[in-house]
């Protein structure tokens, strides 16, 4: 059984840990630890955990959690990331890792030296369609990728407790949004880009909007963007190989409704888009790490070449000082 406590009373938690878990009798939300006890107990209450904290340390220091999911704002993830490892726990941390590359390579360091597993919560990666999109590219049907494009939008309401319009907090377009995007691109190619052009529109020291422009090694051009305010949300990615192409239609959330089509030799064809949802494979594949030993497919290296291209794009768009 795995034993898992939240840290943080999330929004996010009900959909990424506690409802996929319930759906498995190999996984306990065990605890739960906010800021405002009361507001632990009205959420422990609200999704069946048994146990409140009643504080994050308090939390880290129960003998019965096995794993830390933490999904506290992205400022606060080094700080308890590092402080659950130095307890003895595995993590899952959500997106964004951290605030910037050189945090995140001081929690994988951490965890390295702790010998325990640390997993960022890309819950798309997890999905049928992002492995069978990287098993296409890998097995050279679209030929060699010459262009990619990735764009993720949404409307997102603007408000004092809404952390995406936090600067301080780590929020904005980029860090919320724009991870995904960049995360999926490296992932299909399998290289770190360098960063040519970024620009956004900022306010209140919030990216809004960005877009950038990517060069891989392999001699593939890039091109990822992001916005938090949109009208409709969108998803999009496409490749464009020396043979094919590939275009998938809600790459974040297949669950929701998806779209994934290939064009090889003039042929189109509509993929399978089934599978667990997003969130429900991620958990399966922290079990496997956990129970089996199976490697994360995200955190360590990933994670840090996930945040350098975020901190190049802040730098080159012109992101305002804190």
């Amino acid at each position: 059984m795995l034993r898992v406590g939240l840290l943080g009373a999330s929004r996010i938690a009900p959909t990424a840990v506690i409802t996929p878990a319930a759906a498995r009798d190999d996984v306990d939300i065990l605890a739960v630890a906010a800021r405002d006890p009361h507001r632990a107990a009205e959420y422990a209450k609200a999704h069946g955990i048994a146990h409140i904290s009643d504080d994050y340390g308090d939390l880290l220091d129960r003998d019965d959690v096995d794993l830390v999911y933490n999904a506290l704002p992205p400022a606060a993830h080094l700080e308890w990331t590092l402080a659950a490892l130095e307890a003895g726990k595995a993590v899952l941390c959500e997106k964004p890792f951290a605030m910037n590359a050189a945090e995140a390579r001081t929690m994988v360091e951490a965890a390295q030296a702790a010998g325990r597993p640390l997993i960022e919560a890309f819950h798309y990666r997890y999905h049928n369609v992002i492995r069978r999109a990287e098993a296409l590219v890998r097995s050279g049907e679209l030929g060699a990728i010459q262009r990619a494009h990735c764009l993720f939008e949404a409307p997102i309401r603007r408000a004092p407790d809404e952390l995406r319009w936090r600067a301080d907090l780590g929020g904005g377009a980029l860090m919320d949004l724009g991870s995904y995007v960049i995360h999926a691109i490296r992932t299909l190619l399998g290289e770190e880009p360098q960063v040519r052009a970024a620009t956004g529109t900022f306010e209140d020291g919030v990216d809004v909007t960005m877009s950038a422009a990517l060069a891989f090694p392999s001699g593939a051009e890039g091109e990822i963007a992001c916005a938090m305010n949109a009208q409709t949300p969108a998803a999009r990615l496409t490749l464009e190989g020396s043979k094919g192409r590939l275009e998938i239609l809600n790459f974040v959330a297949p669950q929701l409704g998806c779209r994934f089509t290939t064009v090889i030799g003039g042929k189109t064809i509509e993929q399978p888009v089934d599978g667990l949802s997003t969130y429900a494979a991620q958990l399966a594949h922290v079990v496997e790490v956990m129970a089996q030993g199976a490697t994360p497919l995200t955190g360590g290296a990933d994670a840090v070449g996930n945040m350098a291209v975020i901190d190049k794009i802040y730098e080159l768009a012109g992101r305002p000082a804190a």
